[in-house]
């Protein structure tokens, strides 16, 4: 997402080497997606996954070839919602991206410099617990993977961070309490950003980088892992994600080891998974050596990618074992995305599909049938008349994405102390 190679004048870029204490309860936050409750169609929906997840791996493939700093992608998916200040809480919605590493919000800005937004701009100077930070702080020196660094005429620790889809923020660093649930946490350093653009919506004030890097959340906050588990998008209701969850996701938990950054290109703020295989029914599919070598779990795509020559694999696979017609190219709401048709079926709500498995080191992801398939208007309007193969083709990128529509009702679990992943179905609407 942010590239390094877009230098800007007399602005920073960050680095962290403090600690702070670990928190002593699990933190909790709502979630929303994007589109939730906005009364888009199914095939509305799926065309939104679609457009926002090319958006985001060619972002990702961009900045992935980037070796001077960690880099991640812009790309509005799940909020995270919190309260900073205090006396008085101020409302915030970040995105919450497992693919980059500042947290920042909308700040002390005018209408000129800032992108609009559904919530009033974060004020500092209505809080009683904001402060600045100087630039004879460590987050400011001239450490680790910086590229360039400096401070403000009035020694105001400065930043600049930009994304790989051309976003941008631009300010200062400053401190001051979060609000999650139920739990403040004092003296967060984040971007108080004064100048920002690019593809940003409404929906949002700012991201909550949840990456490996020193400036996310997870590690500001010093907690072993975190979590979140994501609801059925376009229901109404909010999933949570959690800071310090303990890891008890009951008997059907799995768990697989985090693969190291790839050697041939990659990110150490990505969170990278050893993908050994992938079944569809009876077949196990041929895997291509790709660019990352095993697939990146990120909270901001869409939809799951992979290489055009595992896409077309997979499609042969789904169109020998469903039966069903292939529906025409031009009834498809994505370009290349694989869509039978429904017409003619006799029962189409139980047509006999495939099972869709992720063979993981030491764990076999089952994806439930509902995050690989979704029934969807044909391009007549007509409900249900088309059954989609929600995944992806990376085209000329050569790397695979898990995205979150394939998360669904998965509790997900970071666990950053033994560098793992850990999962289980999980019913989210009821954490």
């Amino acid at each position: 997402m942010k590239n390094p190679s877009v230098m800007l004048p007399c602005v920073l870029f960050l680095a962290i080497f403090f600690a702070r204490p670990a928190a002593s309860t699990t933190l909790r936050a709502d979630l929303t997606h994007v589109d939730s409750g906005r009364g888009f169609t199914k095939r509305e929906l799926l065309t939104r996954m679609a457009a926002r997840s090319t958006a985001r791996a060619a972002s990702l493939g961009a900045s992935a070839q980037a070796a001077t700093a960690p880099v991640a992608s812009g790309g509005s998916e799940y909020l995270v919602h919190l309260g900073v200040g205090t006396p008085s809480q101020q409302a915030v919605a970040l995105v919450l991206d497992t693919g980059s590493d500042l947290i920042w919000t909308q700040c002390a800005c005018t209408a000129s410099n800032c992108y609009q937004q559904a919530l009033p701009v974060f004020n500092p100077s209505a809080s009683g617990t904001f402060g600045t930070v100087s630039c004879t702080d460590p987050i400011c020196g001239p450490k680790g993977d910086l590229q360039n660094y400096g401070c403000s005429k009035d020694n105001l620790c400065r930043y600049g961070y930009s994304y790989g889809d051309k976003s941008f923020t631009i300010g200062t660093i400053i401190e001051d309490t979060f609000v999650f649930s139920s739990s403040a946490v004092p003296s967060l350093r984040f971007g108080c950003g004064m100048k920002n653009g690019g593809r940003f919506t409404p929906n949002e004030s700012g991201i909550a980088g949840f990456g490996r890097g020193p400036l996310s959340l997870p590690s500001q906050l010093n907690v072993d892992r975190f979590s979140y588990c994501l609801t059925t998008i376009g229901d109404q209701g909010s999933s949570t994600v959690f800071l310090g969850t303990p890891d008890n996701l009951g008997a059907n938990a799995q768990s697989t080891p985090f693969a190291p950054t790839p050697a041939s290109g990659g990110t150490s703020s990505f969170y990278y998974l050893s993908l050994q295989g992938i079944s569809v029914g009876k077949t196990l599919l041929p895997l291509t050596a790709s660019r990352s070598d095993g697939p990146i779990i990120d909270s901001g795509t869409s939809i799951t990618i992979f290489p055009e020559a595992v896409f077309q694999s997979l499609r042969e696979a789904f169109v020998s074992q469903v039966p069903l017609p292939v529906a025409n190219a031009s009834a498809s709401p994505i370009p290349g995305m694989l869509c039978f048709s429904t017409a003619q079926a006799a029962d189409p709500k139980n047509v006999p599909v495939p099972k869709l498995i992720l063979h993981l080191e030491g764990a076999d992801w089952d994806i439930p049938t509902q995050n690989y398939l979704l029934e969807v208007e044909d391009d007549k309007g007509n409900a249900g008349a088309l059954l989609c193969v929600v995944i992806l083709s990376a085209g000329d990128l050569d790397m695979t994405i898990i995205g979150n529509f394939q998360q669904q009702n998965t509790h997900i679990v970071y666990d950053l102390q033994a560098n793992k992943m850990n999962f289980a179905p999980a019913s989210c609407d009821q954490l």
